[in-house]
């Protein structure tokens, strides 16, 4: 997440603030390699 650049993360912040609902996880590519795990989905924040 932090080698995202400043303005992606912001998008991702401001989608989040706006639906009310926490990004789990993110997708930079179609290989399961670049995935993200912002946080863990089957654990409480």
């Amino acid at each position: 997440y932090d080698k995202l650049p400043v303005n992606a993360r912001l998008y991702l912040q401001r989608i989040e603030q706006v639906t009310g609902v926490p990004i789990h996880m993110v997708s930079t590519s179609p290989d399961r390699d670049h995935t993200i795990m912002m946080r863990h989905p089957y654990l409480a924040d």
